[in-house]
């Protein structure tokens, strides 16, 4: 038996346009179309199959606005069986470290777990530094970027892929799992997994809940600060070379001039 949790957020869908607020540049959510991470489908599908193989739990934890409590319900209608969602206007801003910290508190909220699930980064943030920071604060052992994940009894084992190869990873449970890309392709919930997610126990909690002081959370209080931001400039038109015998030492001079030879 295999208690799971996987980490999922809710990011702006990356066909949205996706900006910075002009006054804390901070990611404006508010100003894309929000989705479950597709990394975080991926986590999800992971933890299915491993309950599918034999008995056990799946709980997803989210730490973000309410309407995250959408990511959550897309979680849950694929199979997952119950949730918790950390909401706090104090997160606003927190950094990896932070949200690192939040989520070890809520994982706490969760008895006799095994295994934790997440993805390798997140579209939004692309820190990747998330599983790696929460395995340190919970002491446990940390496989990450896999893209293939089997457990055997008490021990995790994995594949990661780099470029020189393939390694082999193993660890024993309880761990921290973060895979990759190519780890599987999630299913699409039906219509009964739809129905069913909506009577699914979803419990809320504020930082206070979980015993977390505000002043170790949100934007204040992270350890990296964005002083400016600007808009990426629109594309120009390229320049033209008209080549009349003289066209490669064009181009190779347009090269030098771009400092790119």
């Amino acid at each position: 038996m295999t208690n799971i949790v996987v980490l999922v957020k809710q990011v702006p869908d990356t066909y949205s346009e996706r900006k910075l607020n002009g006054s804390d540049h901070t990611l404006d959510r508010e100003s894309a179309d929000a989705v479950l991470d597709e990394i975080n489908e991926k986590a999800v599908e992971e933890a299915l199959k491993i309950k599918e193989a034999g008995e056990g739990e799946v709980t997803v934890i989210s730490v973000g606005p309410d309407r995250a409590t959408d990511a959550i319900r897309k979680a849950l209608s694929m199979g997952a069986d119950k949730a918790i969602h950390v909401s706090d206007e104090a997160l606003h801003g927190s950094d990896a470290i932070a949200t690192a910290k939040v989520l070890a508190a809520a994982i706490g909220k969760v008895e006799g777990y095994d295994l934790i699930i997440a993805g390798n980064e997140s579209s939004d943030g692309r820190g990747g530094a998330v599983p790696a920071i929460l395995a340190e604060l919970l002491g446990l052992p940390q496989v990450t970027y896999a893209r293939e994940v089997t457990v055997e009894g008490s021990t995790i084992k994995a594949v990661r892929e780099t470029e020189d190869g393939l390694t082999h990873l193993e660890a024993n449970l309880p761990a921290v799992v973060s895979v990759g890309e190519k780890i599987n392709e999630p299913r699409y919930p039906s219509f009964k997994g739809i129905m069913a997610a909506k009577k699914k126990p979803v419990e809320t909690f504020t930082v206070a809940d979980l015993g977390i002081d505000a002043g170790e959370v949100g934007l204040a209080n992270a350890w990296s600060t964005v002083t400016e931001s600007s808009p990426k400039p629109p594309r120009t038109a390229g320049e033209k070379v008209e080549d009349e015998g003289d066209g490669g030492t064009k181009v190779a001079e347009y090269l030098v001039g771009q400092k790119l030879i």
